[in-house]
């Protein structure tokens, strides 16, 4: 006589429930970044639960940069719009100590057919198109970035080169005021290489200069990738920063 295996119920802690419904809410809009989400006895009172747990669902929330806590304010929803917040990805960090303000040259916003590559880290469906961008960053008047970035053309519909050379801020910003798409977290993959004479030009260095290539996928709620940048970066007098915990 055989014995059938049933595999154990898998429950997860009630403030990981809670977590997930607030992380929902995040995803459907209902609490836009920049505005203030509930407060804890409000959120305690709608999920009948304690103030304690949505507490603690609230505290992993803000420790993965969802969320933020202001002392005497509330909690509120991250966003790229606060200068602190502006350049949270771009590790990139002038050698003099200077605060980086970079100045946007946009090139190129077209539509175009993606690569298989570019179609997979997206996750699009075979001939789904993209936007594709083109941009250099300028600090201190002297070009160090160039950038090639990819969008799903479904999900930024309308978007022309004449909208991106008129907004003033970062594109993460843009993304959220004009589309509603707030960027959670990004993955990179960096290398070396040298600067061909496109690029060179671009960047004002002679040809077979050394540039960072910093390729990164950007993930909104959901863990879903709604952006590809592939940047070259002059680090003649810049590095890359990061911070290992």
């Amino acid at each position: 006589m055989s014995l059938i295996s049933i595999p154990a119920a898998s429950f997860s802690p009630l403030y990981e429930q809670i977590k997930a419904m607030i992380l929902a809410s995040l995803q459907a809009s209902e609490w836009l970044p920049g505005e203030a989400i509930p407060s804890e006895m409000e959120l305690a009172a709608r999920y009948s639960v304690s103030q304690g747990t949505v507490r603690k669902a609230i505290d992993e929330l803000a420790a993965e940069n969802l969320l933020v806590r202001r002392q005497g304010k509330g909690t509120f929803v991250a966003t790229h719009q606060e200068e602190d917040w502006q350049y949270r990805f771009l590790r990139l960090a002038p050698d003099s100590g200077e605060k980086f303000h970079l100045k946007n040259q946009f090139l190129v916003c077209e539509i175009a057919k993606p690569d298989p590559y570019i179609s997979q880290l997206l996750k699009l469906k075979a001939n789904e198109p993209v936007l594709r961008i083109d941009r250099v960053q300028n600090f201190a008047g002297k070009p160090i970035v160039f950038e090639e970035i990819w969008l799903p053309e479904a999900r930024f519909q309308g978007l022309t080169l004449n909208a991106l050379i008129a907004w003033p801020g970062p594109m993460y910003a843009f993304y959220e005021s004009q589309y509603a798409i707030h960027m959670v977290r990004a993955e990179e993959k960096i290398k070396a290489l040298p600067a061909d004479h496109a690029l060179a030009a671009l960047l004002h260095l002679p040809a077979g200069s050394a540039l960072l290539s910093v390729e990164r996928v950007a993930f909104t709620y959901g863990n879903k990738p709604v952006e590809i940048r592939r940047a070259r970066y002059d680090t003649s007098e810049q590095h890359y920063e990061n911070k290992l915990n």
